[in-house]
């Protein structure tokens, strides 16, 4: 057996194996915890956890395989990337592609081990499980890995290994829903994107203003106290605030003059026919796309349009997109404008706190000021042109 450091031995905290009733008790906290999540990183989270607690492990992580890319693929942690490795790399590798399940108990005498991790990080890897986990239909999706067995014995027997496949079987159905959930979401973002391109194209508008509006959007929620499930939503929808300019006229979009009044009633009317286009809708995203598409020219005074709605008959995601596009608006080319510098811009806003825009979405703005001109000048319509 490998002669572990005798300083790390030290510092060791030993656990004592779970008791039946005690496993149960793990067992159905953490199944109900991930039935009811819809988020593939989450129920990462929660199912190596799931595993290290059922195991006694110092670490667990569960790994997803990526068939594009040839990577496995995970998340530690929330607002960090996900930790890519190559498919065959490593004790988890060997049991990704030889579909075998893996103990090892003296991890630097086993050639399977790759200690360069341990070096870069300080860690000391003493033992690993790994075994490879299946879908439904007996399709490899990834697997499980388990470091450092935490009792006394220090070394991982058959019986944690069959603790680590009840894990896998308790958590895989509900961790193979929210994958497919998540690849119906980012079905419709590329769908509304590209939509909504479409419809900023006619009236010779870059793409890059949607995805302007839709990152001013979110970090506008955020500002407001939304959580981060309810920024996103918006910044996914708010792209679809223009839609309906799909059924104006050419005559009357790319109009380079000022639009006569009853010009300007046909181009008002833009507002409906995209909340008339999507409001039967049961996805979500496309739900929150008809009220920004419906209510983002509404104005806090009551005098926007299609309804005239006031102060809080406004939705707050037509009021934070308003301010959005606004800003964006006026600070792009348009065919009847050239841009307003930014200066001009922000005293305009300052007049415009409590009669056009919402004072607390007015006031979240200039609060993330800085923010919002690092994506004015990351999504640049120069940096489209040059693309």
């Amino acid at each position: 057996m490998h002669d572990y450091n005798d300083e790390f031995e030290k510092k060791l905290s030993y656990k004592e194996e779970l008791r039946p009733e005690q496993m149960l008790k793990v067992i159905f906290d953490f199944v109900a915890r991930i039935s009811n999540e819809k988020e593939v990183d989450r129920i990462l989270m929660l199912m190596a956890d799931l595993g290290r607690e059922l195991v006694v492990a110092d670490r667990c992580t569960l790994w997803l395989l990526d068939e594009g890319s040839g990577e496995l693929w995970t998340k530690v942690a929330h607002g960090i990337p996900p930790i890519r490795i190559p498919s065959d790399a490593g004790v988890v590798g060997h049991a990704i592609k030889g579909g075998e399940e893996i103990i090892i108990n003296d991890a630097y005498s086993d050639d399977r081990f790759n200690p360069e991790v341990d070096k870069k990080t300080g860690y000391h890897t003493r033992n690993i499980i790994a075994l490879p986990i299946y879908n439904n239909e007996g399709e490899l999706m990834g697997a499980y890995q388990a470091i450092n067995k935490m009792t006394r014995e220090a070394a991982f027997n058959q019986q944690d290994l069959e603790h680590l496949k009840l894990a896998a079987t308790y958590s895989g159905n509900a961790l193979e829903s929210a994958m497919l959930h998540q690849e119906i979401e980012d079905t419709q973002k590329e769908i509304i994107f590209t939509m909504a391109e479409v419809g900023e194209s006619r009236s010779k508008e870059t793409g890059n203003h949607v995805k302007r509006v839709a990152e001013y959007s979110r970090i506008l929620a955020l500002g407001l106290g939304m959580d981060e499930a309810e920024a996103e939503l918006l910044r996914m929808a708010s792209p679809m605030h223009d839609i309906g300019k799909i059924g104006i006229p050419d005559a009357v979009l790319k109009k380079p003059g000022k639009l006569t009044d009853e010009e300007f009633e046909i181009m008002k009317s833009h507002a409906a026919v995209g909340y008339q286009m999507l409001k039967n809708s049961r996805r979500r995203i496309l739900k929150t796309a008809a009220i920004v598409a419906h209510e983002h020219h509404e104005k806090w005074n009551g005098r926007g349009y299609p309804r005239g709605l006031k102060g809080e008959e406004i939705h707050t995601f037509g009021r934070i997109t308003a301010i959005a596009d606004v800003f964006d608006a006026l600070g792009s080319d348009r065919v009847y404008k050239k841009a307003w510098p930014l200066e001009k811009i922000l005293n305009l806003f300052k007049e415009e706190r409590g009669e056009h825009f919402d004072p607390k979405v007015c006031d979240a703005f200039f609060e993330r000021l800085d923010a919002i001109l690092e994506i004015r000048d990351r999504f640049s319509d120069a940096c489209e042109e040059t693309a």
